[in-house]
């Protein structure tokens, strides 16, 4: 009896033993980021029959416990996905934000600066030092158009350098998780016992990889995870894992994609594959505020330099010569996909002709072998050029005209960015201030002889009148039998508009109406007052031109023109709007990542209830087991106490 009791006070010893380590365990782990608390799980041993019953013989250790629980740790993960990439979006975006506000050196007051330079001109036209001043300011306009889209080049090598890093980790991660799988299922396999220690690394290495990527966890073969990204695109399988690659996209050498490594390429994942994490953060802003951002900007600065270049063309300069460019224009940007067929004979451009019709979007131009189709990013609509001709064919859309030419092969497609680099092109076109378009190419007499209180507008040109300049001068007669003006361009038509109506003539003559506008020949005048019978009007080529200031006023009128979104916005409320947008953006994303990281403590936080160790709980544990050890050395002792006594009963 007393070797069974015996027996029976080491198995105590041994699982208060067991207990006192796995306690220490805890405490010495408690704060180990990952660590799951553990816990000896006692039974009590088979006992042993005798005619008199069953006699116990002590306990055992059925488990060392893992506490964890799958389903909280699952949503600390998405929640932590979720967390990083706000903040990953929130730390790129502010950098924009930030840019775009600025009031002082930004945007906005240089183009307030440069159009009251405009103005300045209109006061004072022959004013050198005014035409100076006008140079200077547009020299500062387009360098600050210029500094945003370099800022914004920074931010977006940036954002290239963190995709690399964060393709490195997730590589390194998804490794070491394959290898843990590979140990956790050789211990587990023995006895079906499992290695804690090594769970919760695995666990903690999950938990890091959903800080770089969304990733999914489901259970496999042998006690392993299997992890997946995105709509299921594996990352780790058993004991293998799947390597993620950077390389430059297909169509735009500068930008940085993520795909698959296989053995001698890299097979590009769509975005939405990568979403989550702060990888999947960086893609977000990318897509959704960088590049938008640098069209919006890059469609101001060609919208500007558009409408501008245009009127200021329909004047002429000091020297009487017609006005040209006075902003460099940037073209638009057309990059085919290195990876096209190379039987393809497609070309393919692109120019913006109506800069009222611009969007933020970039375009994809793609063959199926037979036709091509366009397709604008930002909402993915999808149009057919049609019809097409191989020997060229040029299809309007947005604002933008596209070309393309040859055949093409199935798959074969072009990235088509309008304004991307409309900011960093532009620049001023003007070296010397006489070349300045102030005035405007025609002017108006009235002969003091006329009787009546008819009078001509100053009048105005389209760019027809360069185009095929008319004779001049024109001199237009009033007939008051005939109620007409004679004396238009023989061969030109008339256009009259009167409230509206719009009525063409031929023949050299025309009625007249008060305050109607008569163009022809690309002129336009207006009349107003009551002609008397020979009245007279002469049209003549403006030869005072140094100190007209026609154009000038036109061009500063641009100022105050709805141009934008189909004419609903000048320049400066087209501006205003992406940084409206930015800082809202910036707001919402802001707020989401405070909100997320209350619900990241949260999950958490309960999931610590399961898994953390409280260390008062363990103080106490260690006085439970330390009284348990005790208990089982007494009954040792007097087991062997008993033993001693039988012994010398024999002696």
């Amino acid at each position: 009896m007393s070797g069974n009791l015996l027996s029976i006070g080491k198995t105590g010893l041994y699982a208060a033993q067991t207990a006192l380590a796995t306690t220490g365990h805890n405490i010495t782990n408690a704060n180990v980021d990952g660590y799951s608390r553990q816990g000896v799980v006692q039974a009590t041993s088979t006992s042993m029959e005798f005619g008199y019953g069953f006699v116990g013989t002590g306990t055992k250790i059925a488990e060392i416990k893992r506490y964890s629980d799958e389903f909280l740790n699952n949503q600390v993960r998405t929640a932590t996905a979720s967390k990083s990439s706000l903040d990953a979006y929130y730390n790129q975006i502010s950098q924009i934000d930030n840019l775009l506000a600025d009031t002082t050196s930004g945007l906005s007051p240089a183009l307030q600066n440069f159009f009251s330079a405009v103005q300045e001109v209109a006061g004072n036209g022959a004013s050198g030092p005014s035409r100076q001043a006008l140079l200077s300011a547009a020299e500062t306009l387009s360098g600050s158009f210029q500094q945003i889209d370099a800022r914004l080049e920074e931010i977006d090598s940036g954002v290239n350098t963190e995709i690399e890093t964060n393709v490195n980790l997730i590589n390194a991660y998804a490794r070491q998780i394959s290898e843990l799988n590979g140990k956790i299922g050789s211990y587990g396999s023995i006895e079906g016992r499992q290695p804690n220690d090594l769970l919760d690394q695995r666990d903690q290495l999950v938990m890091e990889l959903n800080k770089h990527v969304k990733a999914t966890v489901t259970a496999g073969s042998n006690n392993a995870l299997n992890v997946s990204i995105g709509t299921g695109q594996p990352l780790v399988v058993g004991q293998q894992s799947f390597q993620l690659a950077t390389m430059k996209s297909p169509t735009d050498q500068t930008r940085l994609t993520v795909g698959y490594a296989t053995a001698d390429k890299v097979v590009a994942l769509p975005e939405s594959a990568l979403a989550g994490g702060e990888l999947g953060g960086l893609l977000e802003f990318r897509t959704n505020t960088l590049d938008r951002v640098q069209n919006q900007i890059g469609r101001l600065a060609i919208g500007l330099a558009s409408t501008f270049n245009a009127q200021h063309k329909l004047g002429i300069d000091a020297t009487g010569q017609q006005g040209k460019d006075f902003f460099v224009q940037a073209p638009a940007y057309v990059g085919a996909a290195v990876d096209n067929a190379i039987t393809s004979t497609a070309k393919v451009g692109a120019a913006v002709t109506d800069p009222t019709k611009l969007t933020d979007s970039d375009y994809k131009i793609e063959s199926d072998g037979t036709d091509f189709y366009i397709t604008r990013l930002s909402d993915r609509q999808k149009t057919k050029v049609e019809p097409y001709d191989p020997a060229g064919t040029t299809f309007e859309k947005d604002g933008v005209a596209f070309t393309i030419t040859g055949n093409a092969a199935a798959g074969d497609n072009y990235l088509v960015r309008p304004t991307a680099y409309g900011a960093s092109g532009m620049d001023v076109a003007l070296s010397h201030v006489n070349q300045i378009a102030a005035a405007t190419p025609i002017a108006t007499a009235v002969p003091n002889e006329n009787k009546g209180s008819a009078k001509l507008s100053a009048g105005a040109v389209d760019s027809s009148f360069f185009g095929t300049p008319p004779s001049l001068p024109v001199t237009l007669r009033y007939d008051s039998a005939a109620d007409n003006l004679s004396g238009f361009p023989s061969g030109a038509t008339v256009t009259m508009t009167l409230n509206g109506t719009t009525t063409t003539y031929t023949g050299g003559s025309a009625p007249y109406k008060a305050n109607a506008s008569y163009s022809f020949s690309g002129m336009n005048v207006s009349t107003s007052g009551v002609p008397q019978d020979g009245d007279s009007f002469t049209i003549s080529a403006n030869t005072g031109a140094s100190a007209d200031t026609r154009n000038i006023q036109a061009l500063a009128a641009l100022q105050t023109t709805n141009i934008f979104d189909g004419g609903k916005a000048t320049y400066q409320s087209a501006f205003a709007q992406t940084v409206s947008t930015v800082g809202n953006k910036t707001r919402e994303v802001q707020v989401n990542a405070s909100a997320n990281e209350a619900l990241l403590k949260q999950v958490q936080g309960a999931a610590l209830d399961v898994s953390g160790v409280n260390l008062d709980e363990e103080a106490t544990n260690l006085l439970k087991y330390q009284q348990a050890y005790q208990a089982a050395g007494k009954v040792m002792q007097i087991a062997s106490s008993i033993f001693d006594t039988l012994l010398s009963i024999g002696r």
